[in-house]
């Protein structure tokens, strides 16, 4: 009797679940949407627009995927009460064992779709970049923002993204003292936003004879890749252009001409680079892209920003928003903002940095 009002109370609790989705994802409107959708891509002039049948089709895809998500999860509900209603006379072990197996499907399917809702935010489907910047703490945070920009390589690899390295600049004897990453995969912008914020590093300094501690601080900056130039003007006279030989490690993919690109908004000092192609048109191309989606971001952020500032906790892309610190000399690691911490400091390093993320996200960051 106990596991049938278990089963009973999983079921209202999983029909809960359900309608929460339904709100949670607007669920009529995404049908309306998907009818209006497919109305669309029924005109013939359509398919003349590659740009926009492509950004339609990505639309269409995704809502079909969603709705078909949730209407299976409302007929695996429907399938577990009918076989409680029409089984429960006779329970036995097997019946037990197909209705718990079905719950867990359903349970996993629920659980997609309510991680899902944490990318819900504006720009969290587009592809992005990260921007890394070293502070304080010389040679040390130079090799610190390389130590970061191979993290994040490496967790882009794991999550199946595809990655391009757009400006990068080397530091004075080790590391770098900047660089630029494009990545491109579904969620790449929903999944690293939380990494926006200050890294502080706390090590024994290979860079010291005396191997004495010290703190080295990277800035990690994610903006979304933006189709177009949406509520942004820029003049012209506003923009400070350099051009530069690409620097890197050597070799026959660093340029011998001033094909790198670096543009500067004089107004508010927000600086973008390209040294990838060979081309300085394709590299002033790019890092005028780069330039739209990041100032794009900025008035995000200001807006946001003067909400909170009365709040004495308010967040803002600074040298005192530290949201991690990671103690390698005392193997820890931890996450300010979610109190999260651990001792696998490599593994970290090497890119496992969902349990950060994920927790993260959920607490709305």
């Amino acid at each position: 009797m106990l596991e049938i009002n278990t089963i009973h109370n999983t079921i209202k609790q999983l029909i809960h679940r359900k309608k929460m989705l339904l709100i949670m994802h607007q669920y009529d409107k995404k049908k309306e949407r998907l009818f209006n959708i497919e109305i669309e891509l029924e005109k013939p002039f359509i398919w003349n627009n590659v740009s926009l049948t492509k950004k339609i089709t990505q639309e269409h895809t995704y809502l079909i995927q969603l709705i078909n998500s949730i209407n299976n999860i409302d007929e695996n509900i429907e399938k577990i009460i009918h076989i409680l209603k029409n089984y429960e006379s006779q329970f036995n072990k097997n019946i037990i064992n197909e209705i718990n197996q079905k719950i867990e499907i359903t349970t996993i399917e629920i659980e997609k779709l309510e991680f899902l809702h944490m990318f819900s935010k504006t720009h969290d489907t587009l592809n992005c970049y990260i921007d890394l910047q070293s502070g304080s703490g010389g040679i040390d945070a130079q090799d610190w923002t390389k130590i970061l920009l191979k993290m994040y390589l490496k967790w882009s690899e794991k999550k199946g993204f595809k990655t391009k390295i757009i400006e990068e600049s080397a530091g004075d004897i080790a590391g770098i003292k900047s660089a630029t990453i494009q990545v491109n995969g579904d969620y790449a912008f929903g999944w690293l936003r939380t990494e926006n914020g200050i890294h502080r590093l706390v090590r024994k300094s290979p860079f010291n004879a005396n191997n004495r501690r010290h703190t080295s601080f990277c800035s990690v900056f994610i903006y979304p890749e933006l189709d177009d130039k949406i509520n942004i003007h820029i003049n012209s006279s506003d923009l400070r252009i350099d051009v530069y030989r690409a620097s890197g490690a050597g070799g026959q993919h660093v340029n011998r001409t001033e094909s790198a690109v670096r543009i500067t908004h004089l107004p508010t000092n927000t600086v973008t680079q390209s040294q990838n192609h060979r081309s300085q048109h394709k590299n002033k191309e790019q890092a005028m892209k780069q330039m739209y989606a990041k100032l794009h971001q900025l008035e995000i952020q200001k807006k946001q920003i003067k909400k909170k500032e009365l709040d004495a906790t308010k967040s803002n892309i600074s040298w005192g928003n530290q949201i991690r610190s990671y103690i390698l000399d005392d193997s820890r690691i931890k996450d300010i903002r979610t109190g999260i911490e651990t001792h696998n400091v490599q593994s970290v390093l090497n890119g496992h940095l969902d349990q950060f993320i994920i927790n993260n996200l959920k607490l709305g960051f």
